[in-house]
């Protein structure tokens, strides 16, 4: 398989580390959407990370559809998610609140950086800010309620998406989540780091 695009990108790097901790082989062609537009046109015409590659030649995209997949590839032995209905929602909620506070800083970096400083939209920021705020207080009492991982001694795709997303906010806009109101997180995200899957995709 062949896993396509920046480990900067937090869904690009969820589903590296998924696939280490699923135990699937890969390559990782670090292509920018920006820098290399044209070479991942090539592969993917829709320029979208993660792109995916399968052993089968099919081209997947959205790091969500990508693990669905993978997911049915390992099969229960491997899996992320847990077995039981009423755990898997939970471990859902936890994923939506990791992406909506990923895509909440994304968003917050468009506006910052894509869009000329004099047409910046200060009521739009706050607003995207406060979402994102309001995700991670969200996962703090998440995590709050389980101590270690998620599948307790195990860790689980809720853990690797929260991990990865906290990382990826702290480091592209620290300034907007102070780490005093989250020790949780920051406890939560430095353990998942020293993991082998995670120091193997940094950035």
């Amino acid at each position: 398989m062949r896993l396509i695009g920046m480990l900067d990108s937090p869904y690009v790097r969820r589903v590296a580390i998924s696939l280490k901790l699923m135990g699937i082989d890969f390559t990782l062609d670090q292509i920018s959407v920006f820098r290399g537009f044209d070479e991942f046109r090539a592969v993917n015409p829709v320029v979208r990370a993660p792109t995916l590659v399968t052993d089968e030649d099919v081209v997947l995209m959205d790091s969500g559809l990508i693990l669905e997949h993978i997911e049915r590839l390992v099969g229960p032995s491997r899996s992320l998610m847990p077995d039981e209905l009423p755990e898997q929602a939970r471990a859902l909620r936890m994923i939506g609140l990791a992406l909506a506070a990923c895509e909440k800083t994304v968003q917050i970096i468009y506006e910052c950086n894509l869009r000329p400083p004099e047409k910046l939209h200060q009521p739009w920021l706050d607003r995207v800010q406060g979402q994102m705020l309001e995700a991670y207080r969200e996962l703090e009492a998440a995590i709050a309620e389980r101590p270690g991982w998620f599948g307790g001694s195990r860790l689980l795709q809720p853990d690797v998406t929260a991990a990865v997303a906290w990382r990826f906010t702290r480091h592209m806009v620290p300034e907007m989540v102070p780490a005093e109101d989250f020790p949780l997180l920051v406890a939560y995200s430095a353990r998942a780091e020293k993991l082998a899957a995670f120091a193997e995709t940094s950035f």
